[in-house]
């Protein structure tokens, strides 16, 4: 979101200046105004439709208010994860989340924008070793004999 909001700055200062030369400071400080208010509505509407989830199970990232996409992968399913981040998003505590998973196509799925990186990550390796506990419970309690349960 933070290139998104740089973008809109650059794009609410060059409608300033064509402003400035169209017809002077007025309609130049209208403009710059209107184009970052605009920037930033729409860079607010995009984070809160915005919603990333880390269960028992899955991941999950669903995007949209009137269309919608989502995006789920399971915990068995993630090899790697990478987080990422630029010196302002560093003093800004916030990052993106790279996951790598086995056998998909979808090699973009990401939490982009989150608070603390490595908080989703230690978040998402205790979701981990919680279902790898799990499943080495029902291993077990299954090589039980019948009668031994």
């Amino acid at each position: 979101m933070l290139d998104f909001h740089l973008v809109g700055l650059l794009a609410a200062a060059a409608a300033g200046a064509i402003g400035k030369l169209v017809s002077g400071w007025g309609i130049a400080v209208a403009a710059f105004a209107a184009v970052l208010a605009l920037s930033i509505l729409v860079g607010f509407i995009r984070r809160v439709s915005t919603h990333y989830t880390v269960s028992d199970r899955r991941l999950h990232i669903r995007r949209g208010i009137l269309s919608r996409t989502e995006q789920h992968t399971t915990l068995d399913r993630v090899q790697n994860v990478e987080t990422h981040q630029t010196l302002l998003e560093r003093v800004l505590r916030i990052g993106t989340v790279n996951f790598d998973t086995a056998a998909t196509d979808d090699s973009d799925f990401k939490f982009e924008g989150v608070a603390s990186p490595r908080h989703v990550v230690a978040a998402v390796d205790e979701a981990q070793q919680e279902a790898a506990a799990a499943a080495a419970a029902a291993a077990s309690a299954a090589a039980l004999p019948a009668d031994a349960q």
